[in-house]
């Protein structure tokens, strides 16, 4: 212990303000070797002169990502600096979405946001769990970033996170963003991702100019993010984009979007495009046919699904067969494909979004649930976060039995989400 506390004395004589910001900085980065322990003696570099030794301070603590780094990260967020405010806002994040960062992270990789995002659903994984709550003043502060901060870098990043914490409160930060007078791309893409995983309907209005905006990925992201807050007053101007689209990017979006909001006016449009030669095409054809419910469209969904050589559009068709009422978990059926494809890395982030919008009916997860027990580890670990998030009651006991299951990764998994459902029941 003499030994230790000698070492830690050293330290902080090396690295003090007589010593060259070098120095200091890679004190800090000693200091971190030591673990969460030691973030009160790392607060002390937030306040250095050097920009580089704060920047260290901020990314170390972020990386330690301890309850202990939130205070220390809120104060970051007020540097002068960027390069610290841009490591604090994913330290925070970080806190509440373990994972988000990795060691060795740096502010500089994550300069301008840029949004990851998978296939068009209405659903998106990378966000905290529903039950989860956030500081409301993390979510204020990220809000005033988003809309004033002088550095886009920083606007894009403080989007990002707020998509990912849910920060409803923010959504007028986020649609003020939208308006920016940079007109910059990727802080705008990034408002847009957040309003998809906030989902707040009363957003989409202020989305709707963004519709006919001259920067594909741009229009894209507004044409999603209106499908997905599934707001009605869109479809016109969704049908002219799918019109006066050039490429099958843009159709394949707004045709998606417009099988988001159920309406019998599109049903020939997705008559239209259910055979077109475009996968992408028939896949959002197929969604928008499933969504409109109509049993009697069930035994022509089927046979396509059968004879579909294309997997984009037989996950939709399997996704469209069980809407329509295809409900049984028989080898080979829809249900059994789509749960099936959660095995593969390449397919599974289409196929689980389809299942949580699948499960959200009682009758689908009522199929589930028989075999459940029986399917592979990937399977059941997935379906016990979907069935968390929409599940009742009955739901309950399923997910005590997979908290038993022999794979202890599953068991660990069903008992986390088990108290996810509880808590939201």
């Amino acid at each position: 212990m003499r030994l230790l506390s000698a070492a830690l004395l050293l330290s902080f004589v090396c690295y003090s303000q007589d010593s060259t910001p070098k120095e200091r900085a890679r004190g800090v980065r000693d200091l971190a070797k030591q673990g969460a322990s030691a973030i009160p003696q790392i607060v002390p570099y937030l306040k250095d002169e050097s920009v580089d030794v704060r920047k260290e301070a901020a990314t170390a603590i972020a990386e330690l990502g301890t309850i202990q780094a939130l205070d220390p990260l809120q104060a970051a967020l007020a540097d002068k600096e960027a390069d610290v405010r841009i490591p604090a806002i994913a330290g925070i994040t970080n806190f509440y979405l373990p994972g988000y960062i990795d060691k060795g992270w740096t502010s500089s990789i994550r300069r301008v946001g840029r949004g990851i995002k998978g296939r068009f659903t209405d659903t998106n994984t990378q966000m905290i769990e529903p039950s989860l709550q956030v500081r409301p003043e993390i979510i204020a502060t990220f809000g005033k970033l988003v809309q004033d901060d002088p550095d886009l870098g920083v606007r894009s990043n403080a989007a990002r996170s707020l998509g990912i914490l849910r920060g409803r409160a923010a959504t007028s930060n986020l649609l003020a963003a939208l308006k920016n007078k940079e007109r910059d791309t990727d802080l705008i893409y990034e408002c847009l991702v957040a309003l998809q995983k906030i989902r707040n309907p009363e957003s989409a209005e202020g989305v709707m100019f963004l519709i006919t905006d001259l920067n594909e990925r741009v229009q894209i992201g507004a044409i999603e993010t209106v499908g997905i807050l599934r707001h009605r007053e869109a479809q016109p101007r969704l049908r002219e984009a799918l019109d006066r689209a050039k490429n099958n990017r843009v159709r394949r979006a707004a045709l998606g979007s417009l099988g988001m909001i159920p309406d019998e006016a599109n049903r020939s449009l997705f008559e239209s495009y259910l055979t077109n030669r475009d996968e992408g095409l028939r896949a959002a054809a197929a969604e928008g046919i499933g969504r409109l419910g109509k049993t009697e469209d069930l035994a022509r969904i089927e046979k396509m699904f059968n004879e579909e050589q294309k997997k984009t559009a037989q996950l939709s068709l399997a996704f469209a067969a069980v809407m329509l009422g295809k409900r049984d978990l028989t080898q080979f059926s829809p249900l059994d494909y789509l749960l099936s494809s959660l095995n593969n890395s390449s397919w599974s982030g289409v196929a689980a979004p389809f299942l949580e919008e699948l499960a959200r009916n009682q009758a689908v997860r009522e199929s589930l649930y028989p075999n459940l027990s029986q399917r592979t580890a990937a399977e059941k670990t997935e379906m016990a976060r979907i069935l968390a998030l929409s599940g009742d009651q009955a739901t309950v006991k399923v997910l005590e039995d997979l908290s038993r299951d022999p794979d202890a990764q599953v068991g660990l998994a069903a008992t986390r989400w088990l108290g996810v459902l509880r808590n939201r029941l």
